[in-house]
């Protein structure tokens, strides 16, 4: 079988222009994910598409060609948070240290997530809420167990209670403006979660 000179040209062409292109759409998806997570994190149910498209730096009209709603958008918004969230609770190893040290790993993984885990662990009640219950706070809640089992971690509040206060501080201390330090919130929400209120 022969093959005509233009035929195979317009073959390179289109795969040579098909790689800018995607690389282009992974670059403004992530820049409206990344908007989207600022803009919800700082104002919940009040950001509006608009919002969401001029803290990315798009269009209103390009945020729409890439979520055709605010429900599509907050989906891959979670499942992009969870995602980060569970690989850095992965990546922490809290099942394999002692449950202190397990905490403030954990800490430091879901707060290295920033903007997108406020986001979305905000509102639980969406429907990526199973992921979120399944994929980050079932890891949390088997700490806490292994703690209780040893007699590190106080037996007589229920593990789902110590993951909700953990991921509430968390989600309070992200959250507050001006916004503290990475390394400051992560020694913050260990200690207070950790060692209460009470000064030293």
């Amino acid at each position: 079988m022969s093959f005509r000179r233009n035929d195979l040209d317009s073959g390179e062409t289109d795969v040579s222009e098909a790689a800018p292109r995607q690389a282009l759409q992974q670059r403004v998806t992530a820049a409206i994910l990344d908007g989207a997570a600022q803009v919800m994190a700082a104002h919940g149910e009040q950001a509006s598409m608009s919002d969401v498209a001029a803290a990315s730096g798009v269009a209103r009209a390009t945020v729409y060609r890439y979520f055709p709603n605010r429900e599509a958008l907050l989906g891959q918004l979670a499942e992009v948070a969870v995602s980060r969230a569970e690989s850095g609770l992965a990546s922490a190893r809290i099942e394999e240290v002692d449950p202190e040290e397990g905490v403030r790993r954990a800490v430091r993984a879901l707060v290295e997530v920033g903007d997108s885990f406020v986001a979305v662990a905000r509102d639980r009640a969406r429907p990526h809420s199973q992921a979120f219950e399944e994929r980050l706070a079932g890891p949390l809640q088997r700490l806490f167990e292994r703690g209780q089992h040893l007699g590190a971690i106080r037996a007589d509040v229920p593990s789902a209670w110590l993951t909700d206060s953990l991921v509430g501080l968390v989600l309070r201390i992200l959250g507050s403006r001006p916004a503290l330090g990475r390394d400051d919130t992560i020694a913050l929400v260990s200690d207070l979660f950790l060692n209460g209120a009470t000064p030293k």
